[in-house]
């Protein structure tokens, strides 16, 4: 990997990172924003970032040909996951939201596996599923019984890591060689499309912070917009299996920082949870090289 691309990859792994720090201060019940509006506002920023750029390489009106197929990952990478994200985020830390959302790539390999990809019985990667789960069942164990955490919150946010999980499946697998930025700033737009009722319906009735407001616009330009642009940039030049790998790195800055700047406990559940989770995730994301 080039220093070009190491640097676009780390920077990559902070954008996505941060978005549950920025998530869990613009849905501040007494500050915030609703996770509906939130979402909108997210996504709206996003698609103006995005599909000038697919405009000027042209891969809009190539991308635009499957608009049902981005319409259905749409609905499983953003029209759901955001929302129980955001929602999941009134309840529980963003340290813990971001720790949770490293299960993607277990589910990932799972569903392949469901799909006819048998190179998941390898003994290292059924191993990776055994040790992921573990960490998630101590995680959301501890957590609850603890009291630390909410149980329905994350429940909601593994519901959005099997969303992320099968949408990019689907999508690669129905899109194949299609440019990932247009696809997601057309995604962005329907999403957009279907959440801006919220605008009218759930705008709240008393001030909304400065800060929440800057959250917001942080979210849509940096971890969204510009975020999406890096990582397609990265993954064209150093592949998928590789650019995958930010996923782990997501995880470690949405938990440091949420300790950092929003004083986060770093919970027993974290703590026990977090090494397994990643170890996890890594091991069973990995296909044995041949």
């Amino acid at each position: 990997m080039s220093r070009r691309n190491l640097v676009l990859f780390i920077l990559a792994g902070f954008l996505w990172g941060i978005p549950y720090l920025l998530i869990r201060v613009a849905v501040d019940p007494e500050t915030g924003f609703s996770p509906a509006i939130v979402v909108f506002l997210r996504v709206f920023i996003g698609a103006l970032i995005l599909i000038p750029i697919a405009l000027y390489d042209k891969s809009f009106f190539i991308a635009i040909k499957g608009w049902k197929y981005i319409a259905v990952y749409a609905l499983f990478e953003m029209v759901i996951p955001w929302i129980l994200i955001g929602t999941a985020e009134q309840s529980i830390s963003s340290g813990l939201a971001g720790l949770l959302v490293a299960s993607v790539p277990i589910f990932s390999t799972l569903i392949t596996s469901f799909q006819g990809d048998k190179s998941v019985w390898q003994p290292k990667r059924l191993i990776g599923i055994g040790i992921g789960f573990l960490g998630v069942f101590l995680l959301v164990g501890i957590e609850s019984l603890t009291g630390s955490s909410d149980p329905i919150a994350i429940l909601m946010m593994l519901g959005a890591s099997l969303g992320y999980a099968y949408a990019v499946i689907y999508v690669t697998r129905k899109m194949p060689g299609v440019s990932g930025v247009a696809i997601n700033g057309i995604a962005m737009a329907m999403t957009a499309v279907f959440y801006s009722p919220a605008l009218f319906l759930l705008w709240p009735d008393r001030p909304i912070s400065t800060t929440a407001i800057y959250c917001v616009i942080a979210l849509g330009v940096f971890s969204t917009g510009i975020a999406f642009a890096i990582f397609f940039t990265v993954m064209a030049e150093i592949g998928p299996a590789r650019a995958s790998l930010v996923t782990y790195m997501n995880t470690a800055f949405a938990v440091v920082l949420g300790v950092l700047i929003l004083s986060e406990p770093l919970t027993i559940g974290i703590i026990v949870g977090l090494p397994l989770v990643l170890i996890g995730s890594f091991l069973a994301s990995r296909k044995a090289s041949v």
